[in-house]
């Protein structure tokens, strides 16, 4: 039997359709059981494993990751309370008299200043997101065939458990009507 048809035969005895009705991710299972080699990224399993070598990204994948993961700490939203906080003590009616207030009470410059920082962080988390949901998928499909793969490979195993019960069955058979013969 050739490549073609052990393909072809896997594939109409494991997942009951010819091999083109497969997906993608179907065709690469069962091309790498019947070539017994492991389904993983490396062996044609679909993805690129530069989405996580920081060397491979571009400048902006870099920063927006940089910037999630800062903006999205506790180490950062501390930090900005803190920076917060002392900006309204120094704009406060209790330090105006040394001169050091800058932004009085409605603190205007503040508000400016929060709202240019949220409308750049946001779009910038965003696209980090977006990075990551598409990570996501990409694992979830790579789980799928392998999750598919094992299951594939559990029943060739119960077809061969099978077939060998039925040979040690008949062998039985046989031998219990050669005796049976020979009595009679």
């Amino acid at each position: 039997m050739n490549h073609a048809e052990k393909v072809s035969d896997l594939s109409l005895r494991l997942l009951g359709r010819a091999y083109d009705q497969l997906d993608e991710g179907e065709q690469r299972v069962i091309r790498a059981i019947a070539e017994h080699s492991p389904t993983s990224r490396a062996a044609g399993g679909g993805g690129d494993d530069d989405d996580d070598d920081p060397s491979q990204m571009s400048f902006g994948e870099r920063l927006a990751d940089r910037v999630a993961a800062v903006g999205g700490s506790w180490g950062f939203i501390i930090g900005f309370a803190i920076v917060l906080f002392a900006w309204m003590l120094i704009n406060s009616k209790a330090f105006e008299g040394l001169g050091l207030a800058f932004d009085p009470f409605p603190f205007i410059f503040l508000n400016l200043m929060l709202s240019m920082l949220a409308a750049i962080q946001a779009p910038v988390i965003m696209m980090s997101q977006n990075r990551q949901a598409a990570k996501d998928r990409l694992t979830e499909k790579l789980d799928y065939e392998i999750n598919l793969r094992a299951e594939l490979e559990i029943m060739r195993l119960h077809e061969k458990l099978d077939q060998m019960r039925f040979h040690e069955l008949r062998e039985k058979v046989e031998e219990l009507c050669e005796r049976l013969d020979m009595r009679g």
